[in-house]
């Protein structure tokens, strides 16, 4: 950990950034996390609870001169997406994030960086324990699990907060507003399979898909990026077919709302085709690495000689999630006729593995409109179960319906041109924000979402521009002081 963070600037905000990064608060673990935030707004004499589901809301009045402003919620997520390099040994339940300075930005050695959301959690607690900014009554609002299933933001009960703005601090390009978001939904597919004995005469290897960017399912969706699961699966499936390829285990990816990075498969081949089938991957690796050379100039395809498994895949079963995988939609599927260059509807398939007699996969569809999110995930399903999987879609989640005419919206433009010179860009986002589900619940809330510059959010490579902290700060701090009259 590089102690140079605690020098930037703003230093309240940053100093806090850095606090956050010595607490492990994987989604779904984030005991250590809410115990953390409840003892920082006691300590601070501030009203403090932890609701039912492990939010936690600290709530500061109005600076003297201020009471007559609505009151403004401040929302972040406490969990943080737990990505690393195969190389890593770290542990995200145990250690701290080992975050440096890195030219203009903050990264961390090997991991994501929790910067996502980090960041806005990070304000807010700088904001709570300051004494010299202008502000109206503000609630802190700090929600569990965003990453993996928005849990925390679905269990919020109403009456819990008073507020009339929510500023969602979650957004990942300065100078950029966000209005609406997409929804989004999960689909799991499962198949149990027999094991049979290792056929004779045959050579184990460990075949890899690797150096993938990787990145928000969302976000980074309509980047061209590949996806290792979809990569392996095509070596795996053209292999068995050329060479009589048996797989004994299939492990890909391990999170629903970021695209796999790595894949890995341990299958065996005939002896007598051990030659042809090295030099396949050799060609196979060749068109792979020619198909991303732009959007994922990174990628390796290898195969290297293992000890032989004491079981593999029956082969009906292994031909069934190769045709699943192969079927499987994958990426964007539609552009938004309305927004410019922004994705309506998209699909990640996330997760495949096979090993000790269950198949399973998963992924997370999106999209701006109800009626697109429900039809691919229904499309996917009908590819599972074509394969014979049986699959089911859960965890539904409702988009942010954008609200052009909203007067914080009209106010932090106006604020963001006197102190930039330019008007900031109003945006909808192909991802999912916690807006849709928490304004389901306080409906009287206008909303707005915005945030620092953060790149390849849910992978090792996140980082943070450091000087769009500042300005983000800086605008959050005018935004408090310039807050609507009630």
């Amino acid at each position: 950990m590089s102690k140079d963070i605690l020098k930037l600037q703003p230093e309240s905000l940053w100093k806090n950034f850095y606090s956050l990064t010595q607490i492990p608060r994987p989604s779904k673990k984030e005991a250590k996390v809410i115990e953390f935030m409840k003892k920082f707004g006691e300590d601070l004499g501030l009203e403090t609870l932890v609701d039912e589901v492990g939010n936690v809301i600290i709530k500061k009045p109005a600076t003297e001169g201020m009471e007559n402003r609505k009151g403004i919620v401040l929302q972040g997520h406490l969990d943080m997406v737990p990505q690393k390099n195969s190389d890593s040994n770290h542990d995200f339940e145990k250690d701290a994030i080992d975050a440096y300075v890195d030219g203009d930005w903050v990264t961390a050695k090997g991991t994501t960086l929790g910067a996502d959301n980090g960041m806005g959690v990070a304000a807010a607690m700088a904001l709570l324990e300051a004494k010299d900014i202008e502000h109206g009554s503000i609630e802190a609002l700090f929600t569990i699990d965003e990453e993996t299933g928005m849990t925390g933001a679905e269990g919020l009960k109403a009456g819990l907060l008073d507020g009339d703005i929510l500023l969602n601090m979650d957004s990942e390009d300065e100078g950029e507003l966000y209005i609406g978001c997409a929804g989004g939904v999960n689909t799991n597919a499962s198949l149990d399979y027999t094991e049979e004995e290792v056929p004779e005469a045959v050579v184990a290897y460990k075949v890899t898909v690797k150096g993938l960017k990787g990145g928000h399912s969302g976000l980074d969706i309509n980047l061209g990026r590949g996806n290792a699961n979809k990569i392996l699966n095509a070596l795996l499936f053209t292999s068995a077919d050329k060479f009589g390829l048996r797989m004994a285990n299939f492990e890909g990816g391990n999170l629903r709302n970021a695209i796999p990075r790595e894949s890995f498969a341990t299958v065996v081949v005939p002896t007598d085709s051990q030659e042809d089938f090295e030099k396949f991957v050799a060609a196979f690796t060749k068109i792979v690495q020619d198909e991303f050379k732009k959007d994922d100039p990174g990628v390796e395809v290898t195969a290297e000689t293992a000890e032989l498994p004491t079981k593999v895949v029956a082969q009906a079963a292994q031909a069934s999630l190769f045709k699943a995988v192969a079927d499987c939609p994958n990426g964007a599927t539609a552009m938004s006729k309305e927004l410019k260059d922004i994705v309506e509807t998209s699909t990640n398939l996330a997760i495949v593995k096979a090993g000790n007699g269950k198949m399973e996969m998963a992924s997370l569809q999106r999209s701006l409109t109800e009626e697109g999110k429900d039809k691919l995930a229904a499309d996917v399903r009908a590819s599972h179960e074509a394969a014979g999987f049986q699959a089911e879609s859960s965890g539904d989640y409702p988009g942010w319906k954008p609200n052009p005419s909203s007067s914080i919206l009209k106010e932090m433009k106006e604020i963001y041109n006197t102190k930039y010179g330019k008007v900031p860009e109003v945006k909808v986002i192909h991802a999912g924000l916690e807006c849709g589900l928490l304004g389901s619940v306080y409906t009287n809330w206008d909303m707005i979402s915005f945030g620092p510059t953060i790149r390849w959010p849910h992978s090792p490579d996140e980082k943070v521009n450091i000087a769009t902290v500042q300005k983000f700060w800086d605008f959050l701090l005018l935004t408090l002081k310039n807050a609507p009259e009630k």
